[in-house]
């Protein structure tokens, strides 16, 4: 009965706060990036990792946090880090990582790429939206640069590729063998809140699994 009572309030958290990422999804397209900030930092999608530990954030701060982890790397230990890419359905392009997959050590310095095509005919300012998975990996992934701290403008027809430097950081816990690093696209300009998305929900919504769990 208790175990009943325990997994029923659960459920009841989770109903929740997947109520609050589908409304939220909707406001996406009026309040752009400060309403994805929000959401993202309420759900673990929020790149902008280093606040977690340090109440601030800042392309400074996460060379500092970077530079600090890599003098504790730990070469007994390897994880593998995957990336992946999902585009609002909204958005005519073409995005993915150059690098699918990589094994490092915990405080070794990375570097990645995300290719992205923008094949409409007009101009684009677009936002990348990054996830991790498992949730409880989330403090221990530092962005030292990534193209998701700023909004990227992209003229028609034009390709780019976007760098993303990271460290993971040697505490991550020993259980977690596997990272996932996602990024969604979103192209600030459209009201993509008032269409259907339904990748974009689910992918919140196994977000906010990991973060419960």
């Amino acid at each position: 009965m208790a175990e009943d009572k325990k997994s029923a309030i659960s459920h009841g958290k989770l109903v929740g706060k997947l109520t609050v990422v589908v409304f939220a999804m909707f406001g996406f397209g009026f309040a752009l990036v400060p309403m994805y900030d929000m959401i993202c930092d309420a759900f673990g999608l929020n790149g902008r990792f280093v606040e977690i530990e340090q109440g601030t954030f800042g392309a400074e701060q996460g060379q500092i946090k970077g530079q600090q982890l890599a003098t504790r790397r730990d070469i007994n230990r390897t994880i593998t880090v995957q990336f992946t890419a999902t585009l609002n359905q909204s958005m005519a392009w073409e995005f993915e990582p150059l690098t699918r997959s990589m094994e490092l050590h915990p405080g070794e310095i990375k570097q990645v790429k995300y290719l992205a095509h923008n094949k409409t005919g007009k101009k684009v300012v677009a936002q990348a939206v990054p996830s991790v998975a498992p949730g409880q990996a989330t403090k221990y992934f530092t962005k030292m640069e990534c193209f998701c701290f700023d909004q990227q403008t992209f003229e028609p027809g034009e390709t780019k590729e976007m760098q993303l430097v990271f460290v993971v950081d040697p505490d991550l816990p020993r259980n977690v063998n596997t990272i996932t690093l996602g990024y969604t696209f979103f192209d600030t300009d459209r009201k993509a809140g008032l269409e259907s998305d339904e990748k974009i929900i689910m992918a919140a919504a196994e977000s906010s699994k990991a973060y419960l769990n």
